[in-house]
């Protein structure tokens, strides 16, 4: 930036010569117009200072990897389908409900290849769905009452998958109902 700074004032103090020498009424001019451009450059080189300095911080590279996802995200799937934004930023009609496990290698959008909007999802550890208890995990049971009255999907899905550990832990259960840690 320094080498941009004395360029900039140099060019400025010939322009002032040049302009000294001439009629008045052109420099009056020119200096207004100088002025107009030397405000427009401060404000552009404090914009590169500050642009620069963010760069040269040093960010988490977790926090850099969601920053990168939802900047993808952004650019990617958001500005080329802004109509469908729109459109999902007035509520929500999924024709699904779908409980799936929380383990990460098993995303339910992705396996079944559901569009933003076309399906409700609930995941918990081995895609547990507990039997209505008014006083007891009202969680699962919120989601369906919501679900079904609010939302009112046509299809309730409970997707498994292979070597879950939530369905392993719970097997090698003892038939009492004691747990070891």
């Amino acid at each position: 930036m320094g080498s941009t700074s004395n360029s900039y004032n140099e060019a400025v103090d010939r322009l002032n010569k040049l302009l000294s020498t001439q009629s008045p009424n052109l420099y009056s001019v020119a200096a207004k117009k100088i002025q107009e451009i030397t405000d427009e450059l401060q404000q552009q080189v404090a914009v590169e200072d500050v642009t620069q300095k963010l760069d040269e911080v040093v960010v988490d590279p977790v926090v850099q990897k969601l920053k990168n996802g939802f900047s993808h995200f952004k650019k990617e799937v958001y500005l080329k389908d802004t109509d469908l934004f729109s459109k999902l930023s007035k509520g929500q009609s999924p024709k699904f409900m779908v409980f799936a496990c929380s383990d990460s290698r098993v995303c339910p959008s992705h396996v079944l290849k559901f569009n933003l909007g076309e399906a409700f999802v609930v995941r918990n550890i081995a895609n547990m769905v507990a039997p209505y208890e008014k006083n007891e995990y009202p969680g699962t049971s919120a989601a369906v009452e919501y679900a079904v009255l609010h939302l009112k999907v046509e299809h309730i899905i409970v997707m498994g998958h292979s070597c879950c550990g939530g369905i392993k832990a719970l097997m090698s259960m003892p038939d009492d109902g004691t747990t070891q840690t």
